[in-house]
């Protein structure tokens, strides 16, 4: 067996994690689907070639087709994204807290591949070059998408209330291009 893709599971699991929650939002879903994904890579690890990518890019490709089930039963029934509503105890949080959810429902309200993009890059915090490997896409190609994703994610923060809570960091060029 090559390489083994699962020797040091705690990063992955936490970048994996990330990434599920990015979609699903916190919470059993996303614990559900990272158990899921860590299940079948397990199982499936003589599989894995180090020659088509990493092993957290192995991992966000089996977790996207567990998260697959999620989202359609969430359609079906008409559920919004989720979005973690629980505020934390606390004063000092309390500003936190409203930011965090603040930018989970707008990242909730962004289209489909843009939540994808995001989480990629934020959640898993993969390069651009990294998710363009995984999706088949050029690094440019991402660069953009994400600059636009993020374009539209601060549109949505300023619309409404979420416009005196702060803005999107207007620095697309450093979150989004590789530079290695």
């Amino acid at each position: 067996m090559a390489r083994d893709p699962l020797a040091n599971p705690r990063p992955l699991i936490r970048q994996l994690y990330a990434y599920v929650a990015y979609v699903l939002g916190d919470g059993p879903d996303a614990e559900d689907v990272t158990s899921e994904a860590f299940e079948r890579a397990l199982r499936y690890r003589a599989s894995y070639d180090p020659a088509k990518g990493t092993p957290i890019a192995w991992l966000i490709g089996i977790a996207r087709r567990c998260i697959g089930p999620y989202l359609a039963a969430r359609r079906e029934l008409g559920a919004p994204a989720a979005i973690d509503e629980a505020a934390s105890p606390g004063a000092e949080l309390a500003d936190l807290s409203v930011t965090k959810i603040a930018v989970r429902e707008a990242v909730a309200a962004l289209p489909e591949r843009d939540r994808e993009l995001v989480a990629l890059r934020f959640g898993a915090d993969l390069t651009c070059r990294q998710i363009g490997e995984l999706l088949g896409l050029k690094t440019n190609a991402v660069e953009v998408a994400i600059h636009r994703a993020l374009a539209r994610l601060e549109s949505v923060l300023g619309d409404g209330e979420n416009a005196e809570r702060g803005r999107v960091p207007n620095r697309y060029s450093e979150l989004t291009t590789d530079h290695d």
